[in-house]
């Protein structure tokens, strides 16, 4: 069975600085491409980045410059290194993957940005 596991999230400044992971089990997602969504408080869930099985990334214009997603493949977890975190960076993020043209969503963390 498909598990996502997100950890790392919390609260943190302006200016600060948070590292989320997601933990992939019941199978091994090294050929297929991964992400991390995000979802404000009466918002609609938004792509933040993806990485594929190749390490290609893509960003979402918001966050491009101050994230950066990661992966390893032999420990099967996706990863969002989160700089320069802004207020309007306050969301649960939610890691995602599509496997085998099903997609399956973790928990989620909540990540809040404020003074």
């Amino acid at each position: 069975q498909v598990q996502l596991v997100e950890s790392g999230g919390g609260l943190v400044q302006p200016g600060g600085s948070l590292r989320l992971s997601c933990a992939a089990s019941g199978t091994s997602f090294s050929s297929y491409c991964m992400g991390w969504y995000r979802q404000a408080p009466g918002k609609q869930r938004e792509l933040v980045a993806t990485i594929t099985s190749g390490g290609n990334t893509n960003y979402a214009g918001s966050v491009k410059g101050r994230f950066t997603i990661s992966r390893d493949n032999a420990k099967n977890t996706v990863s969002l290194q989160m700089n320069s975190l802004k207020p309007e960076d306050t969301a649960v993020y939610y890691c995602y993957v599509n496997y085998l043209h099903k997609g399956y969503w973790g928990q989620g963390t909540q990540v809040s940005v404020s003074s």
